[in-house]
């Protein structure tokens, strides 16, 4: 048993290093005509070339424990030896985070697609490209390209004291540093409940000055509504007083219950086949009852 419990060590191997993480930036939802189900082909790709060369391959919104997204980003744009941005499409989050990876002065790889333009700002910095429809022979080439770069890299940026980054072009930086605290796991987990809490509450913040505004908006449009009915009421209204009073100077029933009765009928067949009127009705009842209101008030 005690043979077989000897270390590693002991027999002059040693234990393998984990591959170090190589962030990757890029669009992950449709844009730019361009699908999810793209994205996901591209970062299979650049995660291949990344991985051919050594490196584990991870989008730097992704982390083993569970937290704030946006904290995790910035902790893996800072901590990551290398970074892969795609800014095919110019996709706003993917340029925010590019520029703070540069910010912080560190090794950078921009790739893009053939269909995208260079940005000002960084087209000084060399793009890899590749063919937005991702034909095989191509891509098999940018692959390739990818990770060497990658490889020439990072070897370049810790052993060449010379090695030049973005900013160091341009003259001498103070550069960004993220500063790091030791704290006990117990207080680690409550900072992160206040954080989840703060954000919760700025999201019910905000979906109650949302459903304020939806209210707002519902009370005007009812508003609306009633206006508009009140008017239509009023202008049907007065048509049929119209009608009415035509129909009475050609017929006087007076108190005849059947000739008042016919003659309901006779005004409401008239309105239903008036265009003007008819467009005025929501409901014949409401005409039927009108009409006999007013035909009763005039004859009495």
């Amino acid at each position: 048993m005690a043979r077989n419990s000897k270390s590693t060590e002991q027999n002059g191997e040693s234990t393998p290093k984990a591959p170090r993480k190589c962030g990757i930036v890029m669009p992950i939802s449709a844009c730019d005509s361009c699908t999810e189900q793209h994205w996901s082909e591209v970062k299979a790709i650049i995660s291949d070339a990344v991985e051919s060369v050594g490196f584990t391959a991870n989008l730097v919104s992704d982390a083993d424990d569970v937290g704030i997204i946006q904290k995790r980003i910035i902790q893996n744009l800072y901590d990551n030896p290398i970074v892969v941005c795609d800014v095919s499409a110019k996709n706003p989050n993917v340029m925010f985070e590019l520029g703070m990876r540069l910010a912080f002065d560190k090794p950078t790889i921009i790739v893009k697609d053939d269909e995208t333009t260079y940005s000002f700002d960084t087209s000084p910095i060399e793009h890899l490209e590749y063919p937005r429809d991702l034909r095989f022979a191509k891509i098999v080439e940018f692959k390739k390209n990818l990770g060497a770069k990658i490889a020439a890299t990072v070897k370049q940026s810790e052993t060449d004291p010379n090695y030049i980054t973005f900013l160091k072009h341009f003259g001498k930086f103070a550069v960004a540093n993220l500063e790091t605290t030791e704290v006990s796991k117990e207080d680690f987990i409550i900072e992160e409940l206040r954080e989840l809490r703060r954000a919760i509450g700025r999201r019910d913040s905000i979906a109650e000055r949302e459903y304020q505004r939806m209210m707002e908006r519902d009370m005007l449009e009812r508003k609306s509504l009633a206006g508009a009915n009140s008017s239509r009421k009023r202008k049907l209204s007065a048509l049929i007083e119209n009608r009415v009073m035509e129909a009475l100077s050609a017929h006087h029933p007076k108190d005849n219950a059947v000739a008042i009765a016919e003659l309901d009928v006779e005004v409401v067949r008239k309105i239903m086949n008036d265009p003007e009127l008819r467009s005025l009705v929501d409901n014949p009842a409401e005409v039927e009852e009108m009409v006999h209101k007013t035909i009763r008030a005039f004859v009495g």
